[in-house]
């Protein structure tokens, strides 16, 4: 006979075991908590719960492979339609195995295996997870802020180039006016010379 690859076998040999199993699975699917020792428990545990993960799929290919190991209808319907409902949100860790002490006559280890079908509770985030989430949370605010600020910065280029002509229109006007100025300057310093022969007209004359 082959050795087990996993633990001691149970029963007398492979097909025993498995058929020890599947009842054990069927059993617990049924009545939801068992009574065994704590070698079948530990055996029993990998397989109901590769058993829960077939009926969450729902799918029929998966009914049909629980079938093929618990050959009971009844029992993977309930399994399928009750449990699967109930661990739905549950990512492992199906069964709990429980310690009742030693048997009396072959003071052998029992234990209760049961489905853990409470709701599951989302466990609190840590500080350093909030601070991670946070901080990818910043660069995203950040290019936000970068966006809104752009049509700030060229609101206030527009007003800067508005100033700026409104400064040289304005400026324009006192060149001009400051042209003007200089030009009658000239013509007023220009005039007395051209007097002045006038005025000296009369002294040639009494002359």
């Amino acid at each position: 006979m082959p050795t087990p690859t996993k633990g001691p076998r149970l029963g007398g040999g492979p097909a025993h075991e498995r058929l020890l199993l599947a009842n054990l699975a069927a059993a617990l699917f049924t009545h939801k908590s068992i009574k065994t020792t704590e070698t079948k428990a530990k055996r029993l545990r990998p397989v109901a719960e590769r058993l829960i993960t077939f009926a969450k799929r729902g799918d029929l290919h998966a009914r049909r492979r629980v079938l093929a190991i618990i050959g009971d209808k009844a029992v993977v319907h309930e399994l399928f339609t009750e449990i699967a409902p109930l661990v739905e949100h549950r990512e492992g860790g199906y069964t709990r195995i429980t310690k009742l002490g030693f048997r009396k006559g072959d003071n052998a280890s029992m234990v209760q295996i049961e489905l853990v079908l409470e709701p599951v509770n989302p466990k609190p985030k840590s500080a350093k997870k909030t601070a991670a989430a946070e901080a990818k949370d910043a660069p995203a605010a950040n290019v936000a802020d970068d966006t809104s600020v752009e049509p700030e910065t060229e609101a206030a280029v527009e007003a800067v180039e508005e100033e700026a002509a409104e400064s040289t229109d304005s400026v324009e006007p006192e060149t001009v006016s400051n042209e003007t100025a200089d030009a009658d300057a000239d013509d007023a310093a220009g005039a007395p010379a051209d007097k002045a022969p006038a005025d000296e007209a009369p002294a040639d004359e009494a002359k």
